[in-house]
């Protein structure tokens, strides 16, 4: 994964249940790839695999106005979970600008972090039992806090509560030096804090921790 990508990566997390996960995640797709809109989405299946219904919410997010006509190159992205299907699609307008077989193949591979994105943010903004919407509870850095410690229980790992922090800060796209001003510590003791956390997760650094983080079975598909 290119270092230039941690920063807009960490605002996607960051914005996760809020209004502006839309444009972050279509901003971070640009990064990689020239769309004109994205599209998100859900759709509940039954047991045999078979759409059932499309479930709300729905996002749409465009750089350009695709107006009525149907857009002239598409790509779908899904990944399943239990019972329902949540879909990333991008397009395109103009007709000379179809998607290649490599823009394809990078799609897909880009799809192991995006698709996990999408469904935490679908899932954050979903009404809990008692009608109030989880995003006014869960904001993106505590849904990044728990998904890492997810994956310490999967792992049968531990962190202290400082590596912790450190590495939720800097997955959120912080700085050393802003983590270091946010939690009063030198910048130093922050790299020091993430190379303990490196070395008992077994990663090589930062960019190694967002792949480490996402690293679970993913069912996702063109």
């Amino acid at each position: 994964m290119n270092a230039h990508l941690f920063p807009h990566i960490g605002k996607v997390i960051a914005s996760t249940g809020s209004r502006h996960f839309p444009r972050m995640l279509h901003d971070l797709i640009l990064t990689q790839l020239a769309v004109d809109a994205t599209h998100i989405s859900q759709l509940r299946v039954s047991p045999e695999g078979h759409t059932r219904r499309k479930i709300s919410p729905v996002y749409t997010d465009s750089t350009a106005t695709l107006g009525e006509e149907q857009p002239a190159a598409q790509l779908h992205l899904t990944r399943r979970k239990d019972d329902v299907r949540y879909i990333l699609s991008v397009y395109r307008s103009h007709q000379s600008e179809s998607f290649s077989p490599q823009e394809r193949n990078m799609l897909q591979e880009f799809s192991t972090l995006l698709l996990p994105m999408v469904e935490k943010h679908i899932t954050a903004i979903q009404p809990s039992s008692d009608g109030e919407p989880v995003a006014a509870r869960h904001q993106g850095i505590e849904t990044l806090r728990q998904r890492i410690e997810e994956r310490l229980m999967q792992s049968g790992l531990t962190l202290s509560t400082r590596e912790l922090e450190v590495c939720v800060g800097l997955l959120a796209g912080k700085t050393a030096p802003e983590l270091a001003e946010q939690l009063a510590l030198k910048v130093n003791t922050i790299e020091s804090y993430l190379k303990r956390a490196s070395i008992k997760l077994g990663i090589s650094g930062r960019h190694s921790l967002l792949r480490w983080m996402y690293a679970t079975e993913n069912n996702s598909g063109l």
